[in-house]
C-alpha cells in the first residue's frame, strides 16, 4: 500500500494582535492509499486547520509535508493551486456551489483549468462521476431546484472529476438532516469501498464509526488514532 500524504513534525501558529497562538502542535501522520480515515474533536481543536494544510489551503509554521512523495510544504500559491486542482478533491459543509451554473456546469468546473483536457473528455468524465453519485437525473437542474442531501452528492461528483489521489471532506453532513446525512455518508462509505482515499472532519460519532481508522484531536496535537474493528456490515449498520 502507497503513501499518499505523509506529515512529519507539522506545526502550525497564527499571530493575532502580536499573540501567537500554536493551532497545530508536532503533527506527525502517514495516510495511505485506500485508507477512510475520520479526523474528530472539539471546537478549536485544530482540526479544521489540519485538513486546511492537508489541502494545501494553508502552509505549515513548521514540519514537512510529503504529497505523492513531492515536498509541498513550502510552495508558492501558484504551485498549491495547480496540485490542489490535480491531486486532491474537496466536499465541504457548505456544498460551496454556484447558484448560476449547471449541476454538469458545477462539477465540470475543476476540469476547466486543465488545458491538457478537451471539451469531449470534459462532459464524458462529468457524466460518468453524476451517475455515480446517482445525480444523472439532475444534470440539467441549477442548486436552488435541488434538496441539500442532491447539492452535496453533486458537491462529491465534483470533487471525484478530476480523479484526484485524496477525498478531504469537511463535515460534509453538517448542513442536513439525518435522511440525507445518511444519505452522503453512505455514498462515501461506497466510495471508499471502491477504492477512492477520504479523509473527512467530522463533530459526529456515528459518522467516525463509519471511518475505518479514527484519529482524534485535543488542543492541536494527536491524542489517539484507532483502526476501526467492525466488519463492514456493522460499519454500515451504524451510519
Amino acid at each position: 500500500m502507497s503513501t499518499i500524504i505523509q506529515l512529519e513534525a507539522i506545526n502550525k501558529s497564527f499571530l493575532t494582535d502580536e499573540i501567537e497562538t500554536r493551532a497545530l502542535s508536532d503533527i506527525t501522520l502517514r495516510i495511505q492509499k485506500g485508507e477512510y480515515i475520520s479526523l474528530s474533536g472539539p471546537s478549536g481543536c485544530g482540526k479544521s486547520t489540519l485538513l486546511s494544510l492537508l489541502g494545501l489551503l494553508d502552509i505549515p509554521t513548521e514540519g514537512r509535508y510529503l504529497l505523492n512523495n513531492q515536498d509541498v510544504s513550502s510552495l508558492s500559491n501558484d504551485q498549491r493551486a495547480i496540485i490542489r486542482n490535480n491531486d486532491i478533491g474537496f466536499v465541504f459543509q457548505s456544498f460551496n456551489l454556484i447558484s448560476d451554473l449547471s449541476v454538469s456546469e458545477n462539477v465540470m468546473l475543476p476540469l476547466t483549468y486543465q488545458s491538457n483536457i478537451n471539451k469531449s473528455e470534459m462532459l464524458k468524465r462529468t457524466a460518468k462521476v453524476l451517475d455515480r453519485v446517482g445525480m444523472s437525473h439532475r444534470k440539467d437542474h441549477f442548486p436552488s431546484q435541488l434538496s441539500g442531501g442532491q447539492q452535496q452528492r453533486v458537491a462529491v461528483a465534483r470533487a471525484l472529476v478530476n480523479e484526484p489521489s485524496i477525498i478531504l471532506a469537511d463535515e460534509p453532513t453538517g448542513n442536513l438532516d439525518s435522511k440525507n446525512a445518511q444519505s452522503v455518508m453512505e455514498l462515501l462509505y461506497d466510495l471508499h469501498r471502491d477504492g477512492s482515499t477520504i479523509c473527512m472532519v467530522t463533530h459526529d460519532p456515528r459518522s467516525a464509526m463509519q471511518a475505518d481508522r479514527q484519529i482524534s484531536i485535543f488542543d492541536g496535537q494527536i491524542v489517539s488514532d484507532d483502526s476501526a474493528a467492525e466488519p463492514d456490515e456493522m460499519i454500515k449498520a451504524s451510519v
